[in-house]
């Protein structure tokens, strides 16, 4: 059996564990081409068949000062255990057989066929791992967003207020992935990324909502994920940005964002815990490039070419454009 090499492994390196044959391993590279958030994510396989269950640091022993012959009183350190559920996502295909016979190459054009439900799979997974909320929705994970929304829980300092009141916020999250930190889980036991199993050629009933029947290859695609936050203080959320409010000159009220940007990276204990990244939707990155132009000419942001392709970077640390990001947002109070 393959063993897992890395210490802080990608979707595509835990997949070669899960599934040594290969036989997921292109679904995976779709996926990655699609959503840069599954490159940057650690993932894990959790300890639980339907999700993982974390030891979480929630205080540390209080060493003494010993003095000759004098006594030291035993301490112990405190923990909390957070239990994080995995969530079942699926989807079918459908293609008429007669579709598939006139086909020049009937494999290639099936897997043709087959991206759109990936890619729908993956758009998916990119909104529930912001906004995925068990209370709301049970079948769901429970992501980013209903983590970090009020500034005054614990963990209210890694959430910085941008300053918007309306209805039309969106946000910058700052995330460290790693082992310790924050990571993607699959249940115990399972595979890694999306499982497709071709069913072969069915009979469709009521294809035509008429009670018509036509044959169609089938293919079933399933996705169990989760996602744990080991420590909440690698996780930063710069909230309430106004869009409508933003300017080029970063005046009046509008956002400044390299100054926010500044003060999440503060928030961050360390940037060599995992591999750091930024997430923002394109409009917010756009007035990024913009206001970071118009305001200095050492400027902190940076494009360099990373593995044959641009990468834009502020102060060193990756900038993901993530368009699952809503811009309608609620204000976090």
């Amino acid at each position: 059996m393959a063993t897992l090499s890395v210490t802080n492994p990608t979707l595509a390196d835990l997949a070669k564990v899960t599934d040594p044959d290969g036989s997921i391993a292109d679904v995976v590279e779709i996926l990655n081409s699609t959503n840069e958030i599954l490159t940057d994510m650690s993932w894990q396989e959790g300890n639980l068949t339907t999700g993982h269950r974390s030891s979480i640091r929630s205080g540390l022993p209080a060493p003494t000062w010993r003095k000759l012959y004098g006594g030291v009183q035993p301490t112990k350190s405190r923990a909390v255990q957070i239990t994080d559920n995995c969530g079942m996502m699926e989807d079918y295909s459908e293609v008429d057989a007669a579709l598939i016979g006139m086909a020049g190459n009937p494999a290639a054009f099936r897997l043709q066929e087959d991206r759109p439900h990936i890619e729908g799979m993956n758009q998916e997974f990119a909104s529930t791992l912001f906004y995925g909320d068990e209370s709301l929705a049970a079948e769901e994970f429970t992501g980013l967003s209903p983590r970090y929304n009020s500034l005054s829980a614990e963990n209210g300092d890694n959430i910085i207020a941008g300053g918007g009141s309306g209805s039309d916020n969106g946000s910058i999250w700052l995330i460290c992935w790693g082992p310790n930190t924050c990571h993607g889980i699959i249940p115990k036991g399972s595979k890694a990324g999306i499982q497709q199993r071709d069913l072969g050629e069915v009979t469709i009933e009521d294809a035509d909502g008429s009670n018509g029947r036509m044959q169609a290859f089938r293919t079933h695609y399933r996705w169990d994920v989760g996602l744990t936050v080991r420590d909440w203080r690698y996780a930063v959320r710069i909230a309430n940005i106004d869009r409508s409010e933003l300017l080029v000159a970063a005046t009046g009220n509008s956002a400044d964002l390299n100054d926010l940007m500044h003060q999440a990276l503060t928030e961050l204990p360390s940037t060599s815990m995992g591999r750091c990244a930024w997430y923002m939707d394109k409009s917010i990155l756009s007035m990024l490039r913009r206001q970071t132009a118009d305001a200095t000419s050492n400027s902190t942001l940076s494009d360099d070419m990373v593995g044959g392709t641009w990468q834009t970077s502020w102060s060193g640390i990756p900038i993901r454009r993530c368009d699952a990001l809503r811009g309608n947002e609620a204000t976090v109070a």
